[in-house]
Parts: C-alpha cells; sequence; structure tokens
C-alpha cells in the first residue's frame, strides 16, 4: 500500500477521533434514531434536531436526487418557503448544492454573495455548508445548511456535517426502500378494487366518469382528460375532464393525431414529458400546465382510449406513475370494450329480426381464434350458433410464453341479455388473466365480481384449465359445467371437477386436479348444445354416446376429431333443429 493510499485509508478516523467525546456520543445518538424509524419525514425531521444540536443553523434542507433528469429537489426544508420547496430543481453542477453533488465533496461558502455559484432562494442569507449524500460511491442527495451570518460554520463543523450524511444516506436509503414497498403494495390493492369496480361499470359515460375517481385513488393528479377512440373513425367520441376535483364539459380542441395525446395513440406507447415547453408536439388546452403523462388503453393490440394527466409543476409525473397507471389502463380497457358491447347489444334488441341475426354472426366472430403459438398442443375450437344470440364461450389466455390457459362455458338462458352476460364474464376473465392465478383461485375471483354485478336470475358455467409445456401438466377447475372428458392410458373419463356455478352465491369453494400428459393424450371440453342435441324421437345424443366416440376416434388430430364429433351429432339428430348453442374444444398433446 502507497503512502498516499495509507494517509487517504486513515484519514476519516483520524478526524472522528479528533472530535470532542460530546461529539461522537451525539454521532452515535444519531445513527442510532435515524435507524429507529422508516417513515422518510421522521428521518429527516430527527435529522434535523440532532445535526441542530451539532452545528447550529438558521436554515436547513435535505435534497434528494431524481436520477432521470439529473436534478435535485427538496424532500425536507426548514426556513424555507412553501413555493420554493414545491417548485425549485436544481441541476447537477448548478448552485452550492449542485456543485457538491456533482463532485461528491463539501462545499463551504463563508460569504455567498461573493460567490457566482450561489442560487439565491432564501433572502440575506450569507453562508453555506453543502455535504453531498453518498451511499456506495454514489450521490443519492444534498445536506445544506444556511445562516444569515458570514462566516458562520467552520471546517469542524464541515468534517461533523459529513460524518452526520454518512449516516443519514444509508438511513435515507432503508426509508425510500420502505416507502417504496408500502407504496407498492397499497397501489395493488387499489388497482384490484379500481379493476373490479370498474368491471362492473356498463356505460361509457358514467365509466369514464369513474375512472377518472379511480386514477385519483393511486395518483394524486391535477388536471386529468379520459378520451375513448374510435380507430375506424379516427376520432374521439367521448372525454371527459377533470380539472382540480370539478368534473367539466371536454374542452378538446385537438385532433387525435395532434399533441401528446396523439402521440400516445400513434404510438401506443405512454408519453411522458417533464416539461411541455421543452417538447414541440405539446399543444395547449391547459394555461397552466407544465408537465404532462398520456398512456393509451390498448385491448388487444387497439388503442381504445387515453388517459392524459396534466400539472402545474414541472417534472410531476415518474417512471413509477407510468407503471402504476399501465396496470389500471388494461382494467380501463376491459372495461371500455364491455361497455361498448354492452350499449351496442342494447341497440341492437330494438333492431328487427335481421339485424339480431347479424349481432348473432358477430358473436361468433369475437369468438378468440385458436393460438398460434406452439405450446406443444394441437388446439381445436369450433362454435355452432343455434338460432338466437346465446351465451357460450370460450378463451384462450397467454399465462407465458410456455404456458397456456383455456376456459369454456355457458350463461343461463339465450338472447341478448345471456350474450351481454357471457361478455360481461369474458371480459372479468381477461381483466383477471394477468395476475396467472391458478385455475381454482381464479374461478373464485369470478366467482365474486359476477355475483357482486347481481343480475337476478343469471349465473354462468365455466371449466377453466392451465396447460405448462415444460412439464407437461394441466390443472383444472370446474364452476358448474359439463365434466370435460379425458382420453389416456387406453382409457376416455370424464375428469371429476365440481364446483357451484359463478354468480350464485359470495363464496364457493371449487375442486382443481393436476395431471401429467403424454403424446397423444386428448382432452374434450363441450357445452349442452352438443350433449343435449335431440332426435325426432326426443332421445339425447348424451354424454355416454361422446365418450364412446372420442375413445375410437382419439387418434385424429385435434381439428378432425371436432369435426368428427359435430358431424356425429348431426347424424344423431337427423335434421332436428338444435336448441342451444354448440361449442367444443379439443386439445391433443403433441
Amino acid at each position: 500500500m502507497s503512502e498516499r493510499e495509507t494517509s487517504t485509508e486513515n484519514r476519516a478516523p483520524e478526524t472522528a477521533a479528533a472530535l470532542p467525546p460530546a461529539v461522537l456520543a451525539t454521532l452515535v445518538e444519531i445513527g442510532e434514531e435515524m435507524n429507529s424509524s422508516l417513515n422518510l419525514d421522521e428521518v429527516l425531521k430527527k435529522a434535523a434536531a440532532l445535526v441542530r444540536r451539532l452545528v447550529p443553523f438558521e436554515i436547513f434542507a435535505v435534497l434528494l436526487l431524481d436520477e432521470g433528469t439529473q436534478d435535485l429537489f427538496i424532500r425536507f426544508a426548514i426556513g424555507y418557503a412553501k413555493e420554493v420547496v414545491e417548485t425549485w430543481r436544481i441541476p447537477v453542477g448548478k448552485g452550492i448544492t449542485g456543485t457538491a453533488a456533482l463532485e461528491g465533496q463539501p462545499v463551504l461558502v463563508g460569504d455567498v454573495r461573493s460567490d457566482p455559484r450561489y442560487l439565491s432562494a432564501v433572502e440575506s442569507v450569507r453562508s453555506e455548508i453543502a455535504v453531498p449524500l453518498v451511499l456506495k460511491g454514489r450521490v443519492i442527495g444534498v445536506l445544506d445548511i444556511q445562516s444569515r451570518q458570514p462566516d458562520s460554520f467552520t471546517h469542524e463543523q464541515q468534517q461533523v456535517l459529513a460524518l452526520v450524511a454518512g449516516r443519514l444516506a444509508g438511513a435515507i436509503e432503508n426509508a425510500q426502500l420502505y416507502e417504496s414497498a408500502r407504496r407498492q403494495a397499497e397501489s395493488m390493492r387499489v388497482l384490484n378494487e379500481a379493476g373490479r369496480e370498474a368491471s362492473s361499470i356498463l356505460d361509457v359515460d358514467e365509466l369514464l366518469r369513474r375512472a377518472a375517481d379511480l386514477i385519483k385513488r393511486v395518483i394524486d393528479y391535477q388536471m386529468a382528460s379520459i378520451l375513448v377512440y374510435d380507430a375506424r373513425e379516427r376520432r374521439f367520441t367521448h372525454a371527459v375532464d377533470v380539472r382540480y376535483g370539478r368534473s367539466e364539459q371536454s374542452k378538446l380542441a385537438i385532433g387525435p393525431t395532434e399533441g401528446i395525446v396523439g402521440a400516445a395513440v400513434a404510438s401506443g406507447q405512454p408519453i411522458r414529458v417533464p416539461d411541455v415547453s421543452r417538447d414541440p408536439r405539446y399543444v395547449c388546452c391547459n394555461a397552466e400546465t407544465r408537465s404532462e403523462l398520456a398512456l393509451p388503453m390498448i385491448h388487444k393490440g387497439n388503442v381504445v382510449g387515453v388517459i392524459d394527466l396534466e400539472s402545474p409543476v414541472k417534472n410531476y409525473f415518474t417512471e413509477e406513475h407510468v407503471q402504476t397507471l399501465s396496470i389500471l389502463a388494461v382494467s380501463l380497457a376491459v372495461a371500455i370494450e364491455n361497455a361498448r358491447l354492452y350499449q351496442q347489444v342494447l341497440r341492437e334488441e330494438t333492431e328487427q329480426a335481421e339485424e339480431l341475426q347479424a349481432a348473432r354472426l358477430m358473436q361468433g366472430a369475437l369468438l378468440p381464434a385458436v393460438p398460434g403459438e406452439d405450446f406443444g398442443l394441437e388446439v381445436a375450437a369450433r362454435y355452432e350458433p343455434a338460432r338466437e344470440l346465446g351465451g357460450d364461450m370460450y378463451d384462450f389466455l397467454r399465462y407465458g410464453p410456455q404456458q397456456l390457459a383455456v376456459a369454456i362455458g355457458d350463461v343461463t338462458g339465450k338472447g341478448s341479455a345471456a350474450a351481454l352476460f357471457g361478455a360481461t364474464a369474458v371480459g372479468m376473465l381477461r381483466s383477471l388473466a394477468p395476475q396467472k392465478l391458478s385455475p381454482a383461485d381464479l374461478l373464485r375471483q369470478l366467482n365474486r365480481l359476477l355475483w357482486e354485478l347481481r343480475v337476478e336470475g343469471r349465473f354462468a358455467t365455466l371449466c377453466f384449465m392451465t396447460w405448462q409445456r415444460g412439464r407437461q401438466r394441466l390443472r383444472i377447475a370446474n364452476a358448474g359445467h359439463w365434466q370435460p372428458l379425458l382420453w389416456r392410458d387406453g382409457r376416455c373419463e370424464k375428469i371429476p371437477v365440481e364446483g357451484l356455478p359463478l354468480g350464485i352465491e359470495e363464496v364457493a369453494a371449487y375442486d382443481e386436479r393436476a395431471y401429467s400428459l403424454t403424446a397423444g393424450d386428448v382432452l374434450v371440453c363441450y357445452s349442452d348444445g352438443i350433449t343435449e342435441r335431440t332426435n325426432s324421437a326426443g332421445e339425447l345424443y348424451g354424454t355416454e354416446r361422446l365418450r364412446l366416440l372420442v375413445a375410437a376416434n382419439h387418434r385424429l388430430s385435434a381439428e378432425n376429431l371436432a369435426a368428427k364429433i359435430f358431424e356425429d351429432a348431426e347424424n344423431f339428430a337427423g335434421g332436428v333443429q338444435a336448441a342451444d348453442d354448440g361449442t367444443l374444444v379439443v386439445l391433443k398433446v403433441r
């Protein structure tokens, strides 16, 4: 070790040893006090009180570094005007505090009037010490004290503050980590509640008004616009404005391709603007706006709307805001689509019979396509409508690159009301899908959501399963739907999973089973439109006939087996019109 390195290494102990015992005792107390709490405000308040015992001051501030903008902002202060605390942002390298942050070294100024770096925030200040808060070699902020007397601070006090800053940096980091974890937990709880609430609103205008309240629960915005975008007509069809807590008539005066909002629509990505005066895309609608966040609501790859938040404070919106709002936007996008479908079906109910036929065809078109990805399965799905709109439904949900979720269900009754209830159930199912719940847990949550709608006389059956390609593992649960048939090991048998249909009781329990499958194993899920198909003698096609057919034809591909089942049921009926929709999902392990 060189002589220079030895001198540097021993400097801090020598400095500490040279301090009076009373100061050393106070430093120990500071370390203990600051580490006794994980509340950042309380930590900084304690720090100010303890520092005052060592270094008398008139003005005190702890500034933290915004790593995204490389600006310092005041997190805690004594002696500053409120507007300074709320609005001042000091770039690293500017002013005395910015210099301390840039150089990573304390800066002591005996008379600020003779120092060109000084930025005046409080009149009559004459002397200042700025000490960087350094953690693991990284500057996270600055401890700054000021006095109205010249040469008020000494080099010894500077050394003391440097020791305090070392302890304070660690306490701040711990408090910030705790605060961040607490905020995330609370945000996830609120987001879950908000998503459930949004999914129960089926009027677009009411949904937009409520959306403003839901967003306010997770982000304390000052101005907001929530807009619904019609991609076919390339215009916004609904909009609501909220300014400082009051809803107003929309003042939208820009096109859907203009401004920050237009950029969000065009890119399909969040647009965060720390300072609108520096962004050429900005179109002024509110004179007091200084920063803006526009986030698209996307459903099935299409922008269905935009959430636009504005603030009179520069750099107000953070990446954490973007992440939080992105989660809520998923639920709102699904809710908007549900509300649109609801209003569309209501209009169609008042039209003529031929329009009802068109609506029935539209329902079939909205059913999801078979996944194109290779999940280690052959997948086939068929839907044969009866004379009216029905309540049959199925869906494929990507749980990950190796995992696929499959749902098949039915709603009580027929007609547009059943179709609407089924669409609402699918929307809720998709809103729960990002949580990647197990089949039984998903059915429990979906049951509670449908029960909360309290639609008299309406409930749904649903069989839900997940398939994991790598482990060749199937997990399945059932809410009152027909038990699927599983061909494996030379036998075709029903999977004995049971549970109460969705929406009947607030709390329900559901069986869940898991199977390890091998190549050639076949799973057949079906609706009563197949097993309850009748012939002219009134006989039912039945589950047993279906089971024998699957056993005899299990070597067929999934697509051919599905076609075979529908063909056999049609031949059995002998021309008798089906009374209910027939839905079928066939999975065959590759």
